[in-house]
């Protein structure tokens, strides 16, 4: 029984990649001092899946900088912008389009669907002249292979590839991106006959688009697109790869429909209903790849779980068509467990970073060709038990509190009118005041003051005389300034989302538990592994003292419970929904602790609110209903006269 990988993190264990482009951006290293520790890199992981089993074994996933960048400069799409002449894109253009230079912008850059991964976001209009500008898929291809180990190439598909992209500037917006279909598949051929002289046996699409809300114009092109490409793919295994969601009836029949398409991919963990698509009809002789094992979130597989989801499949497509895959590239979780030293055993051994899914995914192939590891699975398996049952988890006084909301807990009592008339009698604001969104610069010297504290190395007196003596700076200015409502400049916290998840229960910290968020850019979510309750006031004391040092009214600053849940792995054994109500109940527990502390007007920043839309509209409405049920949690019990609003505003009936 085969096994295979999306595609793997391109960081490095220990972020090697990340410390490697900062010191060449700036120009403290060579580019061949870049490309070694890169090639490095992907030795490494190419050496660890084929040491652990792996059979489809992905090259073309690392990266520079991102993937569909990477396509970008494969087909020669630079724009006018950035002065490139021809030939193969070296390091200043590409670096150019990522993060701009001297002389003029970078890119867009938006999310990758429903991640926390950014991508850089082609620019395309009718002008465009394509060329085969970066051989990067063949060349690593070549250096695998001289390596000893025979990959999968893998290409950004050519219709989600330009789904993906935007007009250029001057380009009328209604222009039609797909139009650009026929100028682009010349290119495609190119690559793909260059793999088939270089030896390549297989190749992989990764056409996700196929899992959004497509019209037939839009499904017609994928059918367009490959059978335009069927000759060129002749002789080749051919992968089209989905994920992050289920395929609706009418992608799923086009998908199957593709010419000269070998095998498909499925996301069988997100995608929770393209399994009774598979069982009620799947092409004759053809591969399933079965993504079985999360790609995105750190949990352990329930492997026996999902080897009795990979039985029923073996019966619909049959023993030797089946493959074990991931729901979609690694790229989404953290590297390696080995890494992680301070967490405790028993946490730890409910997880699985990237290192330890492509362990898990060899284990499912291996048992369905009947060499089933007893021991692994047996340990997997009272892993599994532990997490069901440790008391860790379970909190029955946050599980009953969440139980009991009702509607009238998502809205507070007065009217919207009645709180404005009462909040300015209080406050005493102009009809205009003026406020700003509540962090300052983080200077060397206080992330000096906040490592030595947390490394024992300055008292606590110390640390709060410091953090003190900066908050006064920040009112002092904003008075000066002539601010109406003033901010504390949160200069004891970190980030954004961690600084309050380490004083919540029900959350785990790595340590190297970092994860892609665009070119070097790295971030360490949050785990949260059990009910969320707050044991005792965040950010009160803080608040109090910024108050205490000024007449005008000082905002409470508070992380909202949707950008918490959003920006953190959120534990998989309840809906999202449930433990974003639980973190809604913790914050509300310090809004009210705020307001009794005298701070009459407090912030909650969701940032992420909107970045958790499903990728499906007919699934926003939920989404929409219990994110602003949250937000309405956390302040339907404070009094008439204390503001307490959503900022960046967000245009939803949040009052």
């Amino acid at each position: 029984m085969a096994s295979h990988i999306v595609g793997y993190p391109r960081m490095g264990p220990k972020r090697e990649l990340k410390f490697a482009l900062e010191s060449f951006w700036d120009k403290k290293s060579s580019a061949e001092d870049l490309q070694k520790v890169a090639a490095d890199l992907r030795s490494a992981i190419w050496k660890q899946m084929a040491d652990a089993g792996i059979k489809y074994i992905p090259s073309n996933t690392f990266s520079y900088y991102d993937q569909v960048l990477d396509a970008t400069s494969m087909l020669g799409a630079v724009p006018p912008r950035y002065g490139w002449n021809g030939g193969e894109i070296r390091f200043d253009t590409y670096f150019s389009m990522a993060r701009g230079n001297a002389s003029v912008p970078a890119m867009e850059m938006t999310k990758w669907f429903d991640t926390n991964y950014h991508f850089i976001v082609p620019e395309l209009g009718p002008d465009v002249n394509f060329s085969y500008a970066s051989h990067k898929a063949v060349d690593e291809y070549k250096e695998a292979k001289s390596l000893g180990v025979d990959t999968v190439p893998v290409l950004v598909g050519p219709v989600s590839y330009l789904l993906l992209s935007k007009p250029a500037k001057g380009v009328e917006k209604t222009f039609s991106l797909l139009s650009l279909l026929p100028k682009i598949l010349p290119i495609y051929k190119e690559v793909i006959l260059e793999l088939k002289a270089a030896g390549a046996s297989w190749i992989q699409f990764d056409e996700p688009t196929l899992v959004l809300d497509l019209d037939s114009h839009q499904l017609q092109a994928f059918t367009a697109a490959y059978a335009d490409l069927e000759s060129a793919l002749s002789g080749l295994n051919v992968l089209i790869e989905t994920y992050f969601a289920d395929l609706t009836t009418e992608a799923y029949k086009t998908l199957v429909g593709l010419k000269g398409v070998t095998a498909y991919g499925l996301d069988l963990v997100r995608g929770t209903q393209t399994i009774d698509l598979v069982k009620a009809g799947f092409p004759e002789g053809k591969y399933l790849f079965a993504g079985v094992v999360d790609g995105r979130n750190i949990w352990a597989n329930d492997i026996a779980s999902s080897l009795s989801t990979l039985q029923q499949l073996e019966d619909i497509v049959g023993k030797d068509k089946l493959v074990v895959s991931t729901s979609c590239s690694l790229l989404h979780t953290a590297v390696d467990l080995v890494n992680e030293t301070k967490l405790d055993d028993e946490i730890k051994s409910w997880l699985a970073f990237a290192a330890q899914k492509v362990v898990e995914v060899n284990a499912l192939a291996k048992a369905l060709a009947g060499q089933k590891d007893e021991a692994f699975f047996a340990a997997n398996a009272a892993a599994q038990a532990s997490r069901k049952s440790s008391p860790r988890v379970t909190n029955e006084a946050v599980q009953k509190a969440a139980a009991a909301l009702k509607g009238s807990d998502h809205r507070r009592a007065t009217n919207v009118s009645a709180r404005l008339d009462a909040q300015q009698k209080k406050l005493n604001l102009p009809v205009l005041p003026t406020t700003t969104i509540g962090s300052f610069p983080q200077t060397l010297e206080l992330r000096r003051v906040r490592r030595e504290f947390k490394a024992n190395k300055i008292s606590e007196d110390n640390y709060i005389k410091a953090i003190k003596e900066e908050i006064k700076k920040v009112v002092d200015l904003q008075e000066e300034l002539d601010i109406d409502v003033l901010v504390h400049g949160e200069p004891e916290r970190n980030d954004m989302v961690e600084y309050f998840g380490e004083q919540l229960s029900g959350f785990a910290f790595t340590v190297n538990g970092w994860v892609q968020s665009y070119g070097s850019r790295c971030v360490k979510p949050p785990i949260i592994y059990g009910d969320v309750s707050r044991p005792k006031p965040m950010t009160v004391f803080w608040s109090s003292t910024a108050q205490s040092m000024t007449q005008r009214p000082m905002k409470g600053m508070l992380t909202g419970p949707v950008t918490i849940l959003n920006w953190s792995f959120v534990r998989n054994d309840q809906p999202r929904f449930e433990t974003c109500y639980q973190i809604a109940l913790a914050i509300k527990d310090e809004v009210e602790d705020l307001e009794k502390a005298g701070i009459n007007v407090i912030q909650i920043d969701e940032a992420a609110l909107r970045e958790g839309l499903p990728l499906r509209k007919s699934e926003h409405a939920f989404y929409l209903k219990w994110a602003v049920h949250s937000f309405r949690i956390t302040n339907c019990g404070v009094q008439d006269t204390t503001q307490v609003y959503p900022h960046p505003h967000v245009l939803l009936q949040l009052q």
